[in-house]
């Protein structure tokens, strides 16, 4: 069956009302750091606390293991909440509710595999890197299982919010109380809409194999590496493809706020969106191992879904130069260099 574009509406009307359970923050989210600060014992906060300019800040990855700073389990239920209120003031509602679904995911995971122990939806990890300020650079990471969220914060700004992983296992819950939970049910359902939108002609440009990686081809990479420059451009595609594959790009951007999600889109827009390129590879139905990715000049998105017959996703949102905010970090520093000492930072 051809998918049309209000089947897409459709899918993007569903999706929003799901986001919209999630609340709205009402904190800034310099105000939710100190007051989750301020919730926690003083050897919590000498735990969650590491120098900002400590090698750990770009150590991110999704993979379940232990990790610097506070895990949720170790938590009051006071201190939990001012830990989700926090993360409500770093995403948008729709990637709030995301990220609350892939931590659930670890019940349906430790049913599935006999309850060997080893999936916890409370082993997920907040690390502060500096003192969250208006003035100083800090950080903010939130990590676990199939999840990593990486802000940097300059004068209050967010200044970079990549990477970004979201991962889903089960990516289509098959059986119990979560039956048919989707958590990242968009990003499959608009790719292979786009995909199977193409036409003969355009397959052939954007359908690069009939076999998909079995992972992410990034990984887990401090520095995200530029793929091969293959795939269907934007400029290939007619008035309803590109509107399928803008909706794709900004329900990955959508996990963050609205103006985080707006300049990322603004970017890849301001670089040339005529030459960024969908490429896909496996097959064109669901329950095939697929993947996709979508990659300008500035950035590269990912999607795998192989393992588990399928229906395991990895998902990454990478800025070839913006990662953890290291181009804004390196002007920031040279606009505050003491001319005297050029090696120094003023504040």
């Amino acid at each position: 069956m051809r998918i049309t574009m209000f089947s897409v509406i459709g899918l993007l009307v569903t999706r929003a009302a799901l986001a919209q359970q999630a609340p709205v923050p009402t904190v800034t989210l310099v105000d939710a750091a100190n007051k989750f600060l301020q919730c926690l014992e003083p050897a919590q906060r000498e735990k969650v606390v590491l120098p900002f300019d400590s090698d750990e800040r770009l150590n991110w990855h999704y993979f379940p293991k232990v990790r610097p700073g506070l895990a949720l389990k170790e938590l009051t239920a006071a201190q939990n909440e001012c830990a989700l209120e926090l993360l409500r003031a770093a995403l948008s509602a729709r990637g709030y509710q995301k990220a609350e679904t892939i931590r659930s995911l670890e019940t349906v995971l430790n049913q599935l595999e006999g309850g060997r122990g080893t999936r916890d939806p409370e082993l997920y990890y907040l690390t502060l890197f500096g003192t969250p300020s208006a003035e100083k650079p800090w950080g903010l990471r939130y990590e676990g299982h199939h999840i990593s969220f990486n802000w940097t914060v300059i004068e209050g700004k967010v200044i970079g919010d990549c990477p970004q992983f979201l991962g889903a296992n089960p990516a289509d819950v098959p059986e119990g109380p979560m039956k048919g939970t989707r958590a990242l049910g968009a990003e499959e359902d608009l790719g292979r809409a786009l995909v199977n939108s193409l036409d003969t002609e355009q397959r052939k440009v954007g359908v690069l194999s009939e076999t998909a990686p079995p992972e992410i081809l990034t990984g887990a990479q401090r520095e995200p590496a530029i793929q091969e420059d293959s795939g269907i451009a934007f400029a290939q595609l007619n008035a309803e493809q590109r509107g399928i594959l803008l909706s794709l790009l900004e329900e990955h951007a959508g996990a963050q706020p609205e103006p985080l999600a707006e300049e990322r889109l603004r970017k890849i827009r301001e670089a040339g969106l005529d030459t960024v390129k969908f490429a896909w590879m496996g097959g064109l139905e669901k329950g095939l191992g697929h993947y996709y990715r979508i990659q300008g000049k500035t950035f590269l998105v990912e999607y795998d879904n192989t393992q588990n017959k399928a229906n395991h996703i990895h998902t990454v949102w990478r800025d070839f130069k913006g990662d953890f905010g290291l181009d804004l970090l390196r002007a920031h520093y040279q606009a505050h260099a003491d001319p005297a000492h050029p090696n120094a930072h003023t504040h």
